[in-house]
């Protein structure tokens, strides 16, 4: 059959580049295993060999410097009968060093070429994550620095089951990429060349250099147990998994008398179940028929620091989440009261401060309500969830029905039992101003 380089923009790199060998020898593997143009996805990403993908007739990705696997990944899961061939450098190989990892742990159906020349030729010959220790680059010593990755080591101990190195001269080359891309999983092929635009203007006699640095290697490893190939064996898992259930409708259960925006944040810290109470206030919303948005910040130490929700409940859609000058403050702890202390300085009397009376507030003109939690032997994981009961109560803001049916559709079993009795207990609970 023909080749698949396209006359309209023939391969031209610098004379001798070992490059121009590789564009041969995959165009001649593509021969060899009858595959036409529209059965194959070239991807590629920065330096030279990014220019592989402009060579041919066939659809082609060229990306982000390091990330062209993340895009082959992509397209082998969609279209999964493409052949798709990753072409990158050594530079590309360095920068995008995780995502090869993941490649080789997940042994999915791609190829990748690793066009070796062990410099960064396109951006002035700097030192690669390959480049031999005694060779001279333009970064000066910094190459002399560094342990040269050698990929295949790499790789193999990564989890890859098809690896080789070849030089760009090996004769079988073509031979060689055409095993690699049949291999059903991943395949990676390290192709060491000449980059006589930089490599070799620093170093004479860098053929024998490169030589030292490129000797032939092959592991094939068809082991009991290895992993399957990954996009064969996810589509069998997902046709074989329990569809995903539906997210429950809300219906509204009766109306909500309420007829502009209201805000309220929730000022508390980790273990007082703060976002809890304010997802249960959101969902007794949606019961009334009403809109609610929830945003919720809190630290990466998720038992201990502030704990802060931020809703907003609406009789219309709510186009904006974010709150400047709530209606309402719940403030719990002084984690989350010192968040948001610029805050209080800013409020005036339309404000309505819900406190437990051991916090020290900041100066507000806002209203303040003092609860006694402590008083009242309320624990701190329903601290939250009291303090919506009294504030819902005050204000009308729900129904005792509605918030029912917020913390029957957040609770259940022996929590729904709880939530139940705190909901009683609260009602002993009186305001100190």
């Amino acid at each position: 059959m023909a080749g698949l380089l396209s006359t309209n923009r023939p391969p031209i790199f610098c004379p001798g580049c070992s490059h121009d060998r590789v564009v041969h020898a995959l165009d001649k593997s593509f021969g060899q295993l009858g595959l036409d143009g529209h059965q194959i996805a070239i991807v590629t990403d920065i330096g030279c060999s990014g220019l592989f993908d402009t060579f041919f007739n066939t659809h082609a990705l060229h990306g982000l410097h390091g990330r062209a696997l993340t895009y082959a990944t992509g397209i082998k899961l969609a279209r999964p009968e493409l052949t798709v061939v990753t072409i990158m450098g050594d530079g590309g190989l360095g920068i995008g060093g995780a995502h090869v990892l993941a490649s080789c742990r997940k042994n999915l159906d791609i190829t990748l070429l690793v066009l070796n020349n062990f410099n960064y030729g396109m951006t002035g010959g700097q030192c690669s994550a390959t480049t031999p220790v005694e060779a001279a680059t333009s970064s000066n010593f910094l190459g002399q620095l560094e342990v040269p990755l050698d990929i295949i080591d790499v790789a193999e101990a990564a989890g890859a089951n098809w690896l080789n190195r070849s030089p760009a001269t090996d004769k079988r080359l073509p031979e060689t990429i055409a095993a690699a891309i049949s291999y059903n999983g991943f395949s990676l092929m390290d192709i060491t060349g000449v980059c006589p635009g930089r490599f070799s203007k620093h170093n004479r006699g860098s053929a024998k250099l490169i030589s030292r640095a490129s000797a032939s290697r092959s592991v094939i490893r068809n082991e009991a147990g290895a992993l399957p190939e990954y996009g064969s064996a996810y589509r069998r898992r997902l046709a074989e998994a329990k569809p995903l259930s539906p997210l429950p409708a809300i219906e509204a259960a009766q109306p909500l008398p309420l007829d502009a925006p209201r805000s309220i944040l929730f000022l508390g810290a980790a273990g007082q179940r703060i976002n809890t109470a304010a997802e249960v206030l959101c969902l007794a919303v949606m019961y009334g028929g009403a809109h609610a948005t929830q945003k919720s910040d809190y630290p990466i130490t998720v038992l201990r620091g502030h704990s802060i929700s931020e809703v907003i409940i609406s009789p219309d859609r709510i186009k904006f989440t974010g709150i400047t000058r709530p209606d309402f403050i719940v403030a719990l702890a002084d984690e989350g009261v010192g968040r948001k202390a610029n805050m209080f300085a800013s409020l005036g009397r339309n404000t309505q401060v819900f406190a437990a009376d051991h916090i020290d507030l900041p100066a507000t003109d806002a209203a303040v309500a003092r609860i006694p939690f402590k008083a009242h032997s309320i624990p701190a994981n329903q601290i939250a969830l009291a303090a919506l009961v009294l504030l819902t109560e005050r204000f009308n803001l729900l129904s005792p029905e509605l918030l029912h049916k917020g913390l029957q559709k957040r609770f259940s079993d022996e929590q729904l039992t709880d939530a139940r009795a705190l909901v009683k207990r609260c009602g002993s609970i009186t305001f100190a101003a």
